[in-house]
């Protein structure tokens, strides 16, 4: 879905090709520390949503400036730090919910250990995801494609635009879950102070 990240760099601040490929390489690189810190965090904290959902809350608000920045000019240094502070705050997400959530699924005590489930559930949320990589560029075409070459640049702030309503999209996926989870550590809080106090 963010492949879109390569074709920015390129248009709006006329980069050459090779430095555009280099510069995108950089939302991976913060994807990776993203992910990384996602799944410590989660695995000590053990809420998987609650980390996926604050990350996602951080991402739309920084795909705005991202957006922002883009059109002002921003020096190189700039540029490279927005592409990893937003792979950081996009992509920790997406790894945490292929990996972990999807082996947390697949290991629930309603599918009674049956290993085959791990690989369905599994296939299952990387195809999902296989197809938002697919829908997201070609909206962005579909998007850019609408205005002539003179109004290009406009065009990319409503391709922003609908990446910020993806974000959103992706916590609202995940609330029930949030909840469930914020649920489950208020009463655990509740049930320590009780203990604590007899």
């Amino acid at each position: 879905m963010y492949s879109f990240i390569i074709i920015c760099c390129f248009s709006v601040e006329d980069y050459s090709p090779t430095v555009s490929g280099d510069m995108s390489t950089l939302f991976d690189v913060g994807g990776i520390v993203g992910g990384f810190l996602a799944g410590t965090i989660s695995d000590f904290t053990g809420g998987r949503a609650t980390c996926c959902v604050v990350m996602l809350v951080l991402g739309a608000p920084m795909l705005y400036v991202t957006q922002a920045v883009f059109q002002t000019g921003p020096s190189t240094t700039t540029a490279i730090g927005m592409l990893a502070a937003l792979g950081f705050l996009v992509n920790g997400p997406y790894a945490l919910i292929t990996t972990a959530v999807s082996a947390d699924l697949g290991t629930h005590k309603s599918l009674k250990g049956n290993a085959k489930a791990l690989s369905t559930v599994t296939a299952i949320i990387d195809g999902t995801g296989s197809i938002g990589a697919a829908v997201g560029p070609l909206l962005a075409g579909i998007i850019l494609n609408k205005a002539g070459a003179s109004q290009r640049a406009a065009q990319w702030d409503n391709v922003f635009y609908m990446l910020m309503a993806s974000d959103v999209l992706a916590c609202l996926f995940l609330l029930r879950i949030f909840v469930k989870e914020i649920k489950g550590w208020c009463a655990g809080c509740c049930k320590q102070e009780t203990s604590d106090v007899t």
